[in-house]
């Protein structure tokens, strides 16, 4: 895309409207797609955006095939191996340097109590976040449903839980078929410091989550800023 045309396309952009920007594997053979990004807020000055679908499958925190959800600690998100993955292997593997710009660093806070603020250019909503964009884009907002690599089983032993029972709320319409969704994570440490914040059966919004749990998706949001964009 050129810089003028990504200029009007990015500044006449409203809460609702889709754009692509960055790639990553999305198949289950790995093929390299473009990510859809939903806008969820246009300050004139950046984008708020959060892909529509989750991308991958991620423990809040632990790498090791052998882990079980029992294996908890306490960690926040500051330190948890999810944010740096996002900001480190997904961030290089996703943007490639023309796009990296546009990435405005955010000030997340909302991490949990006596949890510090960090600085990220890819990053997780938090459950306070999730609860007003909610409010204004709707409760359809928190249903998500993974691609097919995110679905795939990793060598870390992940793989994402797919809904297939009998809640309504837990279903997506994805092509005319009603397609169950998977829980993904938000950046919020839980109820105890060995947990986090997820979204959950029939799109609540839990505070419960064994941070070594393996079967919740991972779903980027980022800001882009808008001044980086060309006015050409």
């Amino acid at each position: 895309m050129d810089k003028a045309h990504s200029a009007l396309l990015y500044r006449n952009l409203k809460p609702g409207d889709f754009i692509t920007f960055g790639t990553y594997p999305q198949t289950a053979d790995g093929k390299e797609l473009e990510i859809k990004w939903r806008v969820l807020r246009n300050s004139g000055s950046e984008l708020l955006v959060l892909s529509e679908y989750l991308l991958d499958c991620k423990r809040y925190h632990g790498k090791s095939a052998d882990l079980m959800w029992r294996d908890c600690m306490e960690m926040t998100w500051r330190d948890c191996d999810l944010r740096k993955w996002l900001n480190d292997e997904f961030y290089n593997a996703a943007f490639h340097a023309a796009e990296k710009p546009l990435i405005k660093t955010t000030l997340c806070t909302d991490n949990g109590e006596d949890c510090p603020d960090t600085e990220d250019k890819v990053f997780l909503l938090s459950a306070a976040e999730i609860k007003e964009l909610s409010e204004i884009h709707g409760k359809d907002l928190r249903r998500a449903v993974g691609t097919d690599f995110a679905k795939t089983i990793k060598p870390d032993g992940c793989s994402l839980y797919v809904y297939d029972k009998t809640n309504k709320d837990s279903y997506i319409l994805v092509d005319g078929e009603n397609v169950g969704c998977s829980w993904w994570w938000l950046r919020t440490q839980g109820n105890k410091p060995t947990r986090a914040f997820f979204v959950g059966i029939g799109c609540t919004i839990r505070s419960y989550g064994n941070n070594s749990i393996n079967g919740y998706g991972v779903r980027p949001a980022l800001k882009l800023n808008l001044s980086e964009v060309s006015h050409e």
